[in-house]
């Protein structure tokens, strides 16, 4: 019998929209060709959008920008027709910057997000928290209202557990490996997501992202902080997922996911 066609999701914080527009994303883009992009913290508004962009063949593209210029964003790229796009959460506090597009296809929902980083002081850390906990209520209040096939995709800001940090034990009290953080992860999938890189790959030395000022990826002293989770219920369809360090042009790189 013949193989189902594989749906390929590819999530990417690339760190400014136009830098990685520079640096070649649409060469990228054109080569890799997934049927979705996920792209996080594109850092502009839609008429700062580089016009080769806009005009990108055979993508349908939705931004969700923050009101303050030049600062975190969300852009999702898909060929799947889908039904529904919604930015944000209805939060205002949230919505101000721009970290959530939700799309809405025939068999499964996706929420493409840019969760908040909480290493610049207490406050950023307080406000990162609070997005976890909104947005656990979110897919709540979606799986009542029958949303049982949700992919969840961004950079999350936090590493899971030791083995998906370089140096956990330098970083146990930072942002982004803090019991509190690591917690909100074991919530997450406990409430029925799956962390789809994990059910391919166990081993440590995987990250997709490094520090840009210490040349820490070319000593891949690194951190695994963007996901792919997905519900129990598509399980049965999750054929794949990856990590794409060699694509180069942010502090970051690709992940993706195949979905028959």
């Amino acid at each position: 019998m013949k193989e189902p066609k594989s749906l390929r999701l590819v999530s990417w914080n690339v760190n400014g929209l136009r830098a990685v527009h520079r640096k070649g994303f649409l060469d990228w883009l054109h080569k890799a060709q997934p049927d979705v992009v996920c792209l996080q913290e594109t850092k502009c508004q839609v008429d700062q959008v580089p016009e080769e962009i806009t005009k990108v063949e055979r993508y349908k593209v939705e931004y969700n920008c923050a009101v303050k210029k030049g600062y975190s964003g969300v852009a999702t790229f898909t060929r799947p027709e889908a039904l529904s796009h919604t930015p944000g959460f209805g939060i205002e506090k949230f919505d101000v910057e721009g970290r959530v597009m939700k799309t809405v296809y025939p068999d499964f929902v996706l929420y493409n997000i840019y969760f908040p980083n909480g290493k610049m002081r207490q406050e950023r850390l307080d406000y990162k928290m609070e997005f976890y906990e909104a947005f656990l209520k979110v897919l709540e209040k979606g799986r009542k209202k029958g949303e049982d096939k949700v992919v969840i995709c961004g950079d999350v800001n936090t590493a899971h557990k030791e083995i998906d940090l370089a140096r956990p034990k330098e970083n146990r009290k930072v942002s982004g490996f803090l019991p509190m953080e690591c917690a909100w992860i074991d919530r997450l999938l406990a409430s029925g997501f799956i962390d789809t890189f994990r059910e391919f790959e166990k081993g440590p030395g995987h990250y997709s992202y490094w520090d840009q000022f210490s040349f820490a990826r070319e000593r891949n002293v690194g951190w695994r902080i963007d996901y792919f989770f997905v519900s129990e219920s598509l399980r049965p369809r999750l054929k794949n997922a990856f990590i794409w360090p060699e694509v180069l042009g942010s502090d970051h790189c690709p992940i993706g996911i195949d979905l028959a």
